[in-house]
């Protein structure tokens, strides 16, 4: 679906008409190519008094490629493609006056599509309330960021756990690789946790997924395609999983991948069991379970039928609680394994006609914090991401006036594309990503909507 508004703006007149009308001015934004390197300049690299990540990001940047310079030794015109700092350093309210001291005087100095990353203590596990409080206070700062800088320039903040872990300094380079390079071009003002955990750094960064069987549901169209072409590009032998319906588009992403297909309904009581001896038939296992599969059957709630609710709750979340158990049951995901579920902002801050959609969604959500702890000693991570406004078939039926509001109502003031959400999913899939669990990754380029 081509976005005319966007199109518009990247011509000279368009230019022209909105600097004088204070128009939305959506980004032509750096999207992920192999081969590419992770940042367009320089990353400026700094730290409050005491932070204990400085030296390992400085050497993960310095094996990723990146020249990673020192405020104290940089020329006054230096431009950066990004700008990271260690916040684990601070430990009350007064030492923030260092972030700001390390951001203002090199807030315009971030080139287009930068990225600027602040890397903080959980505040869960700080040693006191007053270092609690001054960590907490950098989600504030970080969002506020990805607000003001504009230029499709994003901003994050990545808490990592205090340990000597290497599954958690592994789980910290797939974060700042994803979060510094092109895939998260639609991810802002997020906060990832990265915790303890089994992770495993890939031979080649290029090629994360190689040797991963990784099932993927509803991939015949959309996000589900999009992914299935994602992962496999990563390295992945892509199970891709529909309905008997859409045979035939999935035929066609699997042929073009590589991968294999199963037409299957999720929703017969028999197809969990299905599905699992399909996985141990041909696989033995699958290293990553993606739950894409969902619909939507919009009505407000009080002209919606029984059938409307039933349809969307037990595709969009109780087939998924129905095939983790299956698969947890036979031990068919092995440790080191990931599950990735896809909700939905509406998830987080509801939609009107969409009460059975936002639940649906919302529980989602609640599968990932319910289940993170517990298979945390099993060795397997569980997250989601939420996509906001991404340009699919469905969004296209929106009403024009609303559309336009969901693609201008986030800090890029355009809506997402599917690979942006599959990107997304991917990192998260990484068998290096292994010790981040429990997380909500939204991929709606900051939508203001649940802010």
């Amino acid at each position: 679906m081509t976005d005319r508004y966007a199109s518009f703006v990247q011509s000279g007149a368009g230019r022209t008409l909105v600097k004088r009308l204070g128009l939305p001015d959506p980004p032509r934004l750096r999207r992920h190519t192999p081969g590419d390197p992770l940042l367009t300049g320089p990353a400026l690299l700094g730290a409050a008094t005491g932070g204990r990540l400085a030296e390992p990001v400085g050497k993960i940047l310095a094996f990723a490629g990146v020249e990673a310079r020192d405020p104290l030794t940089i020329d006054a015109d230096a431009r950066f493609g990004a700008l990271v700092y260690d916040a684990t350093g601070i430990t009350d309210s007064t030492d923030l006056r260092q972030l700001y001291d390390f951001l203002h005087p090199h807030a315009r100095s971030v080139l287009p599509s930068g990225r600027v990353i602040v890397l903080g203590a959980p505040p869960a596990e700080c040693g006191s309330p007053r270092e609690a409080t001054a960590q907490r206070a950098l989600e504030g700062l970080t969002r506020s960021i990805g607000k003001e800088f504009g230029r499709g320039v994003t901003a994050q903040l990545v808490y990592v756990t205090p340990t000597g872990d290497d599954g958690t300094l592994t789980s910290l380079e797939s974060t700042l690789r994803f979060l510094l390079s092109g895939r998260s071009a639609y991810v802002s003002g997020q906060v990832v946790r990265v915790g303890a955990g089994q992770a495993q750094a890939p031979a080649d960064w290029d090629r994360p997924l190689d040797g991963q069987v990784v099932l993927v549901t509803g991939a015949a169209r959309g996000i589900g395609a999009a992914l299935a072409r994602v992962l496999a590009r990563d390295g992945a032998q892509v199970v891709a999983l529909d309905v008997p319906a859409a045979g035939d588009a999935l035929a066609a992403v699997t042929n073009e991948i590589g991968g294999s297909a199963v037409q299957l309904d999720l929703t017969t009581p028999e197809a969990p069991t299905r599905l699992a001896e399909h996985l141990a038939a041909r696989h033995g296992r699958v290293d990553v379970v993606v739950h894409n599969a969902g619909i939507t059957r919009d009505k407000t709630l009080g002209r919606m039928d029984a059938d409307r609710w039933d349809s969307v709750i037990d595709v969009n979340l109780s087939s998924q609680e129905r095939i983790n158990d299956v698969l947890l049951e036979r031990k068919l995901i092995p440790a080191g394994g990931r599950i990735v579920a896809v909700s939905s902002i509406a998830g987080i801050a509801g939609n009107r006609g969409q009460t059975n959609y936002a639940t649906s969604k919302a529980g989602v959500i609640g599968l990932v914090d319910s289940l993170a702890p517990v298979l945390r000693e099993e060795q397997i991570s569980v997250n989601a991401v939420a996509p906001g406004f991404i340009e699919t078939r469905l969004t296209a039926r929106i009403p024009l006036m609303v559309r336009e509001a969901g693609r201008r109502m986030n800090s890029m003031s355009q809506g997402g594309l599917p690979v942006d959400v599959a990107e997304t999913i991917g990192w998260l899939a990484w068998p290096a990503s292994g010790a981040v669990s429990g997380n909500i990754v939204r991929v709606c380029g900051q939508s203001l909507l649940g802010a």
